[in-house]
């Protein structure tokens, strides 16, 4: 996880963003609505995706999407993240499955929310095939920015829950 938040984010490892790449047991393991998933091939880590029962709030996030989910049933996937030579073998779809599979077997959620960085090389094309996209940050003004900041390249999505 920390080798894409370098590699593919460009700024590296955040506690603010980032905390739970640290403590995967206190966001992923000890909760009982959330999980983590992770593939492994000859004893390396070559994929993960997580799901934690969180409701996007604004802010940070814009209040368009904070208002479209039903706050503590919603569950967010998180470092859905494959290693640059596992890519575009169908992991990635695997590992959202499972993800989701799980959200289904949860009475908890009803509904599942995700936002990606729009630089990792073709996660927007990977979400915007699963699910819809609810607001796209490189299209929006936001006001509250500094003009001498970075712009935020973040992509919010919403995806159904198999039933």
């Amino acid at each position: 996880m920390l080798d894409t938040v370098y590699r593919d984010f460009g700024h590296g490892y955040l506690p603010r963003w980032h905390s739970d790449i640290i403590d995967l047991e206190a966001y992923y393991l000890a909760p009982e609505d959330n999980a983590l998933f992770v593939a492994e091939r000859e004893g390396r880590v070559v994929a993960t995706a997580g799901v934690r029962g969180q409701t996007p709030v604004s802010p940070p996030h814009p209040a368009e999407v904070a208002s479209r989910f039903e706050e503590g049933r919603t569950a967010s996937l998180y470092r859905v993240y494959v290693r640059p030579e596992h890519r575009r073998r169908g992991l990635a779809g695997a590992m959202v499955g499972a993800c989701l599979a799980f959200v289904a077997s949860r009475d908890r959620y009803t509904g599942v929310y995700l936002h990606t960085d729009a630089r990792t090389p073709g996660a927007v094309e990977f979400w915007s095939r699963r699910g819809t996209v609810l607001f796209d940050e490189r299209l929006a003004v936001n006001e509250a920015r500094d003009a001498r900041e970075e712009p935020f390249e973040t992509v919010h999505f919403a995806l159904d829950i198999p039933r």
